[in-house]
C-alpha cells in the first residue's frame, strides 16, 4: 500500500515550490488572482517576509503541496491513500477529490484568516522530547497546568503542547526532571487547543455553505486516526482547530493495515523522519554518534546526527550566545540566546532572542 503524506504549518522556506510554478502556470495564476497577490513571489523570494505569517503560509503551503501532487499525477503516480499534518490535511481531502484545488485553496484562505485573527497574544506552543504521551500527561496533572492543552503527537517521544506562553515557560524546568526537553516553538498563537475555539463557529458557518464530496480514497483524520467518512468531514476539520493532531496514531492506524510505504508530497522531509522515528519506536536522541553492530559504516541517520553535533561544536567553538546575526528569514541584526544544539535529533539550531524559536545553524550568519 502506497500512501501520500502532506506536511502542514511549520514546512514553509523560502524557494519552496521552485520550478513547480512555472510547471503548472494556469494553476499558479489563479491562485494568485483568489489570493490577491503572486503566490510565486511569496513562495519563492518572500519579497515582504510575510511568509511567516499565518495569513499567507497557510495558503503558500497548500498551492506548493498541491502543485507537487499534481506532478506525482502528471507522472503516472497513485496512491492508495492519503494523510496530512494539519494543514496538509486539506491536501489529503483535495487528493482524494473531496473539492477541487480552488474551493480547497478558499478553505485554506478562511482558515488562515481567522487563525490570524487569534494570534498574536500570550499563546503560544512548545516541543516536548523524550517524553511519551501518557508521562506528558502526567507531568501537566502534576504541575497543575490547567491552562496548557497537548496539540500535537507526533511521534512516541515527540509532542507539542500548546498554552499561555507564560505557563509554557514555567515547565521547563518539570520537563527536564523528567527526562525530557522543552523547546519554546516560533509560532503565532495556541494553535490545536482550546484557545482557537472562538473561530471555531465562524469556520464551522463557512463549511456549511459547502458541498465536500466523499473521499474517493481512504484519508486519515488527525482529530481520529480513522479513515475520514463523507459525513465528518466539515466536523473534523472544525475539531481539528480546538483538538490534538494524532499523527502518531494516524501512521501507527496504517502500519497496522500490512506493508505501508510512505511518500511526502510537498516541500522538505519533515514527515518522512517523524515517520521513521514511529517506525523505530522513536528512541530518545544519542548523547553522540550511534555505532552501527560490528563495526559497520554508520547508516544515513548517524551520518546526519555526526554532520549536526560538528556543526554545533564548530559554531560554538567561535560563537557564544549573544552573538550578532543576520537570518535568511527574518530582516535586520539579530541576536542569539543560547549557544548552538542538535535539536529533534538532526537539526544543528540556535535560539534568537525576540523570536521565540530556535533557527537553524544554515540559515543564519554571524556578523
Amino acid at each position: 500500500m502506497k500512501v501520500f503524506i502532506f506536511p502542514g504549518q511549520g514546512s514553509q522556506q523560502r524557494g519552496m515550490g521552485g520550478p513547480l510554478f512555472d510547471e503548472f502556470p494556469e494553476l499558479t495564476e489563479a491562485a494568485s488572482d483568489l489570493l490577491g497577490y503572486s503566490i510565486k513571489a511569496l513562495c519563492l523570494d518572500d519579497p515582504d517576509g510575510l511568509l511567516d505569517q499565518t495569513r499567507y503560509t497557510q495558503p503558500a503551503i497548500y498551492v506548493v503541496n498541491a502543485l507537487a501532487y499534481f506532478q506525482r499525477l502528471r507522472d503516472g503516480a497513485q496512491a492508495d491513500g492519503f494523510a496530512g499534518h494539519s494543514l496538509g490535511e486539506f491536501n489529503a481531502l483535495l487528493a482524494a477529490q473531496c473539492f477541487d484545488f480552488a474551493e480547497g485553496l478558499r478553505l485554506v484562505q478562511r482558515r488562515a484568516e481567522l487563525m490570524s485573527q487569534v494570534s498574536g497574544g500570550d499563546g503560544g506552543m512548545a516541543a516536548i522530547m523524550n517524553l511519551r504521551r501518557h508521562t506528558l500527561v502526567e507531568l501537566l496533572q502534576a504541575q497543575q497546568a490547567d491552562g496548557v492543552d497537548l496539540a500535537i503527537h507526533n511521534a512516541p517521544l515527540q509532542s507539542v503542547i500548546a498554552g499561555p506562553k507564560a505557563e509554557l515557560a514555567r515547565l521547563e524546568s518539570a520537563v527536564e526532571a523528567a527526562g525530557g526537553m522543552l523547546y519554546p516553538l516560533n509560532t503565532s498563537g495556541a494553535f490545536h487547543s482550546r484557545y482557537m475555539q472562538p473561530i471555531a463557529d465562524a469556520f464551522r458557518a463557512y463549511l456549511q455553505g459547502l458541498e465536500l464530496a466523499p473521499p474517493n480514497k481512504p484519508v486519515i483524520a488527525n482529530v481520529s486516526a480513522q479513515p475520514y467518512s463523507q459525513e465528518a468531514i466539515a466536523d473534523h476539520l472544525v475539531q481539528q482547530l480546538t483538538h490534538p493532531v494524532q499523527w502518531c496514531e494516524s501512521i501507527q492506524y496504517l502500519l497496522a493495515q500490512g506493508e505501508v510505504q510512505f511518500e511526502e508530497v510537498g516541500h522538505g522531509e519533515v514527515l518522512t523522519k517523524l515517520v521513521e522515528k514511529i517506525r523505530a519506536g522513536s528512541r530518545p536522541p544519542v548523547p553522540g554518534v550511534a555505532v552501527s553492530p560490528g563495526g559497520a559504516a554508520p547508516g544515513p541517520r548517524e551520518a546526519v546526527l555526526h554532520s549536526a553535533i560538528e556543526q554545533v561544536a564548530q559554531w560554538n567553538a567561535r560563537h557564544p550566545a549573544g552573538t550578532r546575526v543576520r537570518s535568511l528569514r527574518v530582516d535586520g541584526e539579530l541576536l542569539t540566546r543560547s549557544t548552538a544544539l542538535v535539536l529533534l535529533g538532526h537539526r544543528a539550531a540556535v535560539y534568537l532572542q525576540g523570536h521565540n524559536g530556535y533557527f537553524a545553524l544554515d540559515e543564519i550568519q554571524a556578523l
